[in-house]
């Protein structure tokens, strides 16, 4: 699949600051799409995306108010691979088609996606030109998911080992932003790969 301008996907753990870091490229003037917007959008009330999960799972997986239900959905499909395999068959390839034509329409130098399941997933990417990974040590990501969700140590563990792990996201990363200590200390790191980035993209044209 071809694209228009350049593109940097952009990654990490769970609490590891994705959000804090695609915050301050907005604030430079850059669109980042994101995945998990791109997800509630594909499967929202009238979409093709939730008729076919209907069609798949009953409707019984709706709310009142014809929306899907999350909490339901997840019980459905927690522990349970094929059902969990399902459903992503149904919302992966509508995600990457949503994320590939907001791409295609971008007028920025560059743009970028926030996908949390990038190294799950990076085969269906392969036209992104670069993958910036925002990175922090597990320690640093127990304490923020506990303090962030309000949860126990153990879950908060199960949640980040149902991820990628650690070594398989650097493994893809052409960048890497540090992030275990103030949130403060992002606004160099992002200054300097803006800076990067832009280059790299008038070099592509």
């Amino acid at each position: 699949m071809a694209h228009a301008g350049y593109v940097v996907a952009l990654t990490g753990g769970i609490a590891a600051g994705k959000s804090a870091v695609s915050r301050r490229f907005e604030a430079l003037g850059i669109h980042v799409y994101d995945a998990d917007i791109a997800a509630r959008e594909v499967i929202a009330p009238g979409s093709e995306g939730l008729a076919a999960i209907v069609q798949h799972f009953g409707a019984g997986v709706l709310d009142a108010t014809g929306q899907l239900d999350r909490a339901a959905m997840r019980q459905r499909v927690f522990g349970n691979d094929v059902e969990r395999r399902a459903l992503e068959a149904i919302t992966h390839p509508r995600v990457r088609a949503w994320l590939h034509e907001r791409v295609m329409a971008d007028q920025g130098v560059y743009c970028m996606l926030a996908i949390p399941l990038f190294a799950e997933n990076h085969d269906h990417y392969r036209w992104v030109d670069r993958v910036l990974v925002v990175d922090a040590p597990e320690s640093v990501q127990l304490e923020r998911l506990m303090r962030r969700d309000g949860i126990d140590e153990s879950l908060a563990h199960r949640m980040i080992d149902r991820q990628a792990r650690r070594e398989q996201r650097l493994a893809l990363a052409h960048d890497v932003i540090e992030n275990n200590g103030d949130e403060s200390a992002l606004d160099h790191a992002v200054a300097a790969l803006h800076a990067r980035y832009e280059a790299l993209a008038q070099a592509k044209h």
